[in-house]
């Protein structure tokens, strides 16, 4: 069993929060089961990155707890968050910006390069 698991958040948006919270869980979930976990963000997701948005939304309506919730749970469990530099340009989103859990900025090569080694697994959300 791979103990590498990549991950894309590329159709994940802060205007459709039902669907942010289950890449945090799963990416946690991995974690906890140490694996080494990176997620990639995205298009529309790197606004996920942005101090402030991913702790408005809530992925259910109970809202116990908000997206940014699942994201720190990840993080804490080592999981590593990588922004798109293309995206953070289109969406003039700077570094300062980000949340502290953002590990760095990194496109689609390293992204690729992930994918295309054998020993990372992937998902896209």
């Amino acid at each position: 069993m791979s103990d590498k698991l990549v991950m894309m958040l590329l159709t994940v948006s802060p205007d459709q929060p039902h669907l942010c919270g289950t890449p945090f869980f799963q990416a946690a979930a991995a974690a906890a089961m140490d694996a080494e976990v990176e997620i990639y963000f995205a298009s529309q997701a790197t606004r996920l990155l942005v101090k402030g948005i991913a702790e408005r939304i809530h992925p259910s309506d109970n809202k116990a707890k908000s997206v940014y919730g699942f994201m720190q749970d990840a993080a804490q469990l080592g999981v590593k968050f990588f922004a798109c530099g293309g995206a953070l340009d289109a969406y003039a989103i700077t570094p300062e910006l980000l949340i502290p859990e953002c590990t760095g900025v990194a496109g689609g090569a390293a992204y690729i390069c992930r994918v295309m080694d054998d020993e990372w697994k992937s998902i896209s959300y």
